[in-house]
């Protein structure tokens, strides 16, 4: 019984249980998990199992909560009350049309105010993406900002993206999703000077300042790490 006890908790420390934004599963996360299997056969080291589910930033705070993960990644403006959490990266959102739009045509950059009363491609509620650009907003016109109601609201940023390149509409997204869009012409991004759109991207987990000894431990250590490099 002690012998299967042992092991049962071994096996705990080499998995590890991750919900991440979309934004951090889909443009970071892939680079973080193949850079931490390169370190370890470097090492001659096991590889944590690394379970992952990518959602939005509020169902990663309440996996995080319920037990669900043992880590979260999220894009939020704010911090979580009740956990703890550590930047990871920093990104910035960028407003973007397709190539034959209007605002890619526009000497003059966008204002904030133009900005809110436009309806966007978005993101559903309780993304990160979508939280940040309010708290923008907020933050350079005041409180009382009501934003145009969304043209679409999308479940991923590969949706929000084809949409916009379809001609739905423009969108706020991470410079990260649309790089190789911005870099052959297909998306055009279209400045707004009075919006600070840099954001923090945090990782969160339960309990003490680090994640306990184990599988989440060693994957933040690395990704801190690696992000630092």
């Amino acid at each position: 019984m002690d012998a299967g006890l042992a092991s049962l908790r071994s096996e705990r420390r080499k998995r590890v249980k991750v919900a991440a934004s979309l934004t951090i599963a889909e443009q970071l996360m892939p680079r973080w998990l193949v850079s931490l299997q390169v370190a370890a056969n470097r090492l001659g080291a096991t590889t944590p199992e690394v379970i992952m589910t990518a959602t939005n930033s509020d169902q990663a705070i309440a996996a995080v909560r319920d037990g669900a993960a043992d880590l979260g990644f999220i894009e939020t403006p704010y911090l979580p009350t009740g956990l703890r959490s550590r930047v990871v990266a920093h990104d910035e959102l960028v407003v973007i049309v397709p190539a034959g739009h209007k605002w890619a045509r526009r000497q003059r950059s966008l204002s904030a105010a133009e900005l809110s009363q436009t309806p966007l491609v978005t993101r559903e509620p309780g993304s990160g993406t979508r939280d940040s650009l309010t708290a923008a907003l907020c933050q350079a016109l005041g409180n009382w900002t009501q934003q145009a109601h969304p043209v679409l609201e999308l479940s991923s940023a590969a949706a929000v993206r084809a949409a916009v390149i379809a001609g739905a509409g423009p969108a706020v997204m991470s410079r990260l999703a649309v790089a190789d869009d911005l870099a052959i012409g297909r998306l055009h991004t279209v400045a707004v000077p009075e919006l600070n759109l840099r954001r923090e991207l945090r990782a969160i987990w339960v309990g003490s300042r680090t994640p306990p000894v184990g599988a989440a431990r060693d994957l933040l250590t690395h990704i801190t790490s690696h992000a630092a490099g």
